[in-house]
């Protein structure tokens, strides 16, 4: 079995099993479900092909090259145009309205001028024409329609243009002459895009497609294949998901951030860790602005009751840290994904708020009903081996917690986490459905549906990232 990896204060007894707090929480079943056959082909990573890069030279001989001539510095870009037949040409032109099956737009795609192009035969005007309206398709199928500027806090890179870039998807097409099947490729491999596919040809009622377009062309903003195994939030339906072979084994309530400058932005993230029995370091926000620091450094009998401690710097700077606890902020876990949002899934003393339907209540952090088990099943599944190696892993999980120590349990097998916005898809029980609007997301991305096309959209977005800080004051 894997050799577990700790930081922790001291060693602990084998007796604080018998008091673990993981009790009535037993090893989660059906960790490891089959993996189910793939109905789509996954394309090929063309990064995997890319030419290694050539020696460097020296500092000293770039230096002598640099002083002894004088020129522009090239570099080979991409090609993005290539040479089209006349029935690649007429393939692509049947392609184009069939993007309306995908919730997109197939007057966005020129095929008029397509279609003349053909009827003047080869040469540069088709290939220019042709390759162009390929390429777009390749953007608006792989990585979304929606500018970047219409997705507010959507702070995911999509790794898609990396893996799958334009022009050799182009350079394939043509040489295979397969046009139509590497379009198709580029569609989100997840179950839930081919149900709101399906959903949206069923459906008749204009407010409802538009509405179902904007959620398909949100799965087009994230990776095309999320992984075999991955946490998944979706914010509008305070719910997280830990999916695997893309079946949900486990789903949780959560309560997200509260609407305006702390609502929970949407990130893509890896989680390297679970920390049990977390310290919480306060926010200079709550320290200064609400007066904790000097509550705790006044009245050391209420600090030790509610398990704070602080210090005072010679320039006057106080910290506050709360220290490990049922009570600390942070519960009894939470899930170590570095971001510079400070964003993360947590445990929380606040319990009560899990029964309310309205859970947009934190401070922006994501905290997780039945927390104690997502840390279990993370550790068991970040580390295990084998089904054999996990009832080792929850005795050490359950001592780890019982000890009250902080401890950083690293996961060996990192798992991808993302915090998603759908207001309309399938729900944790199977059932397609529409979830409020919490944070007013789908009006730039409905307006953007109406909008012309943008072409040369940024990959990144320019929004600021706000820290987000979890001060538990909510009621």
């Amino acid at each position: 079995m894997t050799r577990f990896r700790l930081i922790i204060g001291s060693a602990m007894g084998a007796a604080l099993c018998a008091t673990s707090v993981f009790a009535q929480d037993s090893a989660p079943e059906d960790l490891l479900p089959p993996e189910p056959a793939r109905v789509t082909e996954p394309l090929p990573d063309y990064t995997r092909d890319a030419p290694q890069p050539a020696a460097q030279p020296s500092v000293e001989e770039s230096f002598d090259d640099i002083r002894m001539s004088s020129g522009e510095v090239v570099q080979q870009l991409p090609v993005l145009e290539r040479e089209w037949t006349l029935a690649q040409a007429e393939k692509l032109l049947a392609f184009i309205p069939t993007v309306a099956d995908e919730g997109l737009v197939p007057g966005d795609y020129r095929a008029e001028a397509l279609a003349a192009a053909i009827a003047q035969g080869r040469g540069p005007a088709l290939d220019a024409v042709a390759s162009e309206i390929f390429i777009w398709l390749v953007e608006d199928l792989r990585d979304g329609r929606t500018p970047m500027d219409a997705r507010r806090q959507w702070f995911v890179v999509d790794p898609d243009p990396d893996v799958l870039p334009s022009h050799r998807l182009l350079e394939t097409a043509v040489e295979t002459g397969d046009i139509a099947g590497t379009l198709r490729a580029l569609n989100p491999v997840s179950p839930d895009y081919a149900r709101l596919k399906e959903e949206l040809a069923r459906t008749s009622d204009p407010a409802k497609r538009k509405l179902i377009r904007a959620n398909m062309d949100r799965w087009r903003w994230l990776a095309r294949d999320l992984g075999k195994q991955y946490l998944l939030a979706n914010v509008p339906e305070y719910q997280l998901r830990l999916t695997v072979n893309d079946k949900i084994i486990k789903h949780y309530r959560v309560v997200v951030g509260k609407p305006g400058r702390t609502a929970t932005p949407q990130l893509s993230e890896m989680v390297e860790a679970v920390i049990f029995n977390p310290t919480w370091t306060v926010p200079q926000s709550i320290v200064k602005g609400e007066g904790l620091g000097a509550k705790v450094l006044n009245n050391p009998g209420w600090a030790r009751a509610n398990n704070y401690t602080a210090t005072k710097g010679a320039n006057g700077w106080i910290t506050v840290v709360q220290q490990p606890g049922p009570g600390n902020s942070l519960g009894l876990m939470k899930l170590d994904m570095p971001n510079p949002h400070a964003i993360f899934f947590h445990d929380t003393p606040a319990k009560s708020l899990f029964a309310r339907d309205v859970r947009a209540l934190s401070h922006g952090c994501i905290r997780v009903q039945g927390a104690r088990e997502l840390a279990m099943t993370m550790a068991m599944l970040g580390n295990a081996e084998s089904r054999e190696d996990l009832p080792a892993i929850q005795q050490e999980v359950s001592e780890i917690t019982a000890s009250g120590k902080y401890t950083r349990y690293p996961m060996e097998k990192q798992w991808p986490a993302y915090i998603t916005y759908f207001t309309y898809g399938v729900d944790v029980n199977g059932e397609l459905r529409q979830f409020d609007d919490i944070y007013g997301r789908d009006a730039p991305v409905l307006a953007a549906l109406d909008a012309p096309r943008q072409d040369d959209r940024a990959r990144e977005t320019s929004e600021e990232a706000v820290e987000i800080v979890d001060d538990l004051q909510t009621s």
